[in-house]
């Protein structure tokens, strides 16, 4: 059975990390794969960091877009049908 576990910590200066399992965790051989992502910004935007970006309306002047919900839908349907 393969379990994903999430846990995040600060790492030390001498890199060694100790990893807790929960109780619920079988004892014995196990393969633990470790990925190390970086922090997570803690800045928070708001709806008006992103009226205010250069992506509110960079399509506004495209000719080949005439209902917005249509060609979104399109363009999902299009990527879809691709990945299968």
């Amino acid at each position: 059975m393969i379990r994903t576990l999430s846990l995040t910590t600060d790492v030390p200066p001498d890199r060694k990390v100790q990893i807790v399992l929960p109780d619920d965790v079988p004892a014995g051989v196990a393969e633990i794969i470790v990925m190390v992502t970086p922090r997570a910004s803690k800045i928070q935007h708001t709806l008006g960091d992103l009226a205010r970006s250069e992506f509110f309306g960079m399509w506004r002047d495209r000719t080949d877009i005439g209902d917005s919900v249509e060609f979104a839908r399109r363009l999902r349907a299009e990527a879809w049908s691709r990945a299968v």
